[in-house]
């Protein structure tokens, strides 16, 4: 019996066994089991989730169908069950039993889930977890014991089973909120002079340009041809998160982006299959609050995306894990965080030891604010009504940002560019001993086109070179600032910064119509990028600014070796270090 607490993680265990015949193979399922009035025993490999066990014939007070209770939302284990199905199975019916993220209240003392395990008892019970944190799960390591088996993450990284990954961290003006009257109060009742936070937002007060405005921040910085998954603070919210995505990608596809939640259910269920299906590319990017956190595995993801806060370590990890699978052509992955929780890598916990267990205290009463007391002696709960706020005109044109990038290892230390780019790459090799040399070399069109050439019989070619631009935000800048920001910790300029550098050095170094061909061909290398600067490139560039005269270029430039000399020789004023 392979024994969880989701649905998708049951499917998932369900489809990894696909090798062994498909009548060994038992899915249990409320609506099979009703259909057919009793639960299923021809079999050899049983898949289920602790809900489906613990409802009944009468449909019970878990259901795998409903929206709540489906697996993939929190659940109350200590809801009433009559008749649980699990006890139509004989006690030693299951020889062994895989329970999978058994931190999540299986041994739990106080959890009706545990009664399936002591139920049966007789057979061998393996837990799994990829979150032993002791101090967490007192219960998980009393009821099953000292670990048999641990495989870090450390180890993982060592034997290369992980990517490392950048963080872009992005603050907006508008990360906290204060109402003003120009803003229009669209719904709900907002409390004068309240700072509202992040973790306000989407659960109790929504101003839908906020959002939008984070959307086409991310939209702008991914690839939209990658795969992404974006976490978000409610369902709702992601439902919103996914229509705007949907209204600002450059895809054709209406199913690009598609919400996967709880309330989603059989759907959700087929767009998560659908992504996680590496020859598929719709759906691309899946917006989701809780459900995808743990357990999913879609090796391809290649962005994450926080719009939610995160306040446990445990479930950082989690998310974090998402992206660090291992696919082909993927050396790394980038997550966007909107709400500050890279503060979670200065945690001690992030990869330490596990802890000692300590005494669970007692549970406190949690006071409930929207509770009311009627008069039966019931609790009946009213939902607190969201606030809806919509910005002044104008004001959404105001919202600014700022965006830092780092670089962390799979461990969650941190690393310099440099650091990653060999963790990826290897050691640049080292044709040029200091950055003038390497300014010198890269002025002169031979001599950048000999030293290019053995970047790349060295296993940097055009293709990693590109991607080194990428890791560090300088796709505007040229190969040359990637190979000083890798080497000697520079900072990348554009290549418009650049050009209009070297504008000032060619006005007066150059004649009138000299000056207009090499405003010419700067134009292209801003467009296009430093290969516009290969000497074969000259006669295409002369053709071009000509109209395919080149008598005419000749009556205004000069003799060919002129020319070329015109040509190689204006570019170290691309280059000069007073342009930094």
């Amino acid at each position: 019996l392979f024994l969880a607490d989701r649905n998708i993680l049951a499917n998932q265990a369900f489809n990894a066994f696909s090798a062994f015949p498909e009548d060994a193979l038992v899915r249990i399922a409320p609506d099979e089991i009703r259909k057919k009035k009793k639960v299923p025993k021809n079999g050899s490999l049983f898949f289920t989730i602790f809900q489906t066990f613990l409802s009944g014939p009468d449909g019970g007070a878990v259901s795998d169908g409903g929206a709540v209770s489906d697996g993939s939302e929190p659940v109350d284990p200590a809801a009433p069950t009559p008749g649980p199905y699990f006890g139509e199975y004989p006690p030693d019916f299951f020889d062994f039993i895989v329970i999978d993220e058994c931190h999540r209240g299986g041994a739990n003392d106080e959890s009706t889930w545990r009664g399936i395990l002591e139920y049966f008892a007789p057979a061998v019970q393996l837990g799994l977890t990829a979150t032993p944190k002791r101090r967490d799960n007192v219960d998980t390591y009393a009821y099953f014991g000292e670990p048999v088996y641990i495989y870090s993450l450390r180890e993982g990284i060592n034997d290369g089973f992980l990517t490392p990954f950048k963080v872009r961290q992005i603050a907006t003006t508008l990360d906290e909120y204060v109402y003003t009257p120009d803003d229009t109060l669209v719904e709900g009742e907002i409390e004068t002079g309240r700072r509202y936070e992040e973790k306000d937002f989407n659960q109790i007060i929504e101003i839908r340009e906020r959002e939008a405005y984070r959307v086409r921040l991310f939209m702008d910085q991914i690839d939209q041809r990658e795969k992404t998954l974006v976490f978000c603070a409610t369902q709702a919210h992601a439902a919103a998160v996914r229509d705007l995505v949907n209204q600002m990608k450059t895809c054709a596809d209406p199913g690009y982006c598609q919400r996967v939640t709880a309330n989603d259910g059989a759907l959700g269920d087929q767009h998560l299959r659908d992504f996680q299906d590496n020859e598929k590319t719709i759906p691309t990017i899946l917006t989701t609050s809780q459900k995808l956190s743990t357990g999913v595995d879609a090796r391809n993801i290649r962005n994450i995306v926080l719009m939610r806060t995160v306040n446990s370590i445990i479930e950082f990890k989690q998310i974090i894990g998402r992206g660090t699978r291992l696919h082909d052509g993927k050396n790394y992955f980038t997550i966007y965080d909107f709400v500050k929780a890279h503060h979670h890598f200065s945690d001690p916990e992030w990869d330490g030891e596990p802890l000692e267990p300590e005494p669970k205290a007692g549970r406190k009463p949690v006071e409930r604010p929207d509770l009311v007391e009627p008069q039966d002696g019931k609790a009946e709960y009213r939902p607190r009504q969201k606030v809806r706020v919509k910005l002044a005109d104008g004001k959404e044109r105001t919202i600014q940002h700022m965006m830092c990038t780092s670089f962390w290892h799979p461990d969650g230390t941190p690393m310099s560019a440099q650091q990653f780019m060999e963790m990826l790459f290897g050691r640049l090799p080292e044709f040029f001993g200091s950055e003038e040399e390497l300014r010198t070399i890269w002025s002169a069109p031979d001599t950048r086109r000999r030293l290019l050439d053995g970047l790349a019989e060295k296993g940097f070619g055009r293709e990693q070179l590109a991607e080194m631009q990428r890791i560090i935000d300088a796709e505007k800048s040229d190969v040359f600032d990637v190979l000083a920001h890798v080497a000697y910790a520079l900072a990348p300029l554009t290549r418009e910064a650049r050009a209009d550098f070297a504008r000032v050095h060619i006005h007066g170094h150059f004649e009138e119509k000299q000056r207009a061909f090499l405003d010419f061909v700067l134009q292209h290398y801003v467009q296009v990028g430093v290969e516009e600067l290969d000497q074969e490139k000259l006669k295409p560039l002369l053709l071009l600014q000509y109209h395919d005269s080149l008598q005419d270029a000749l009556a205004d430039l000069g003799r060919p070796e002129d020319i070329g000399r015109i040509f190689a020789g204006f570019q170290r004023y691309l280059y000069q270090t007073a342009v930094a």
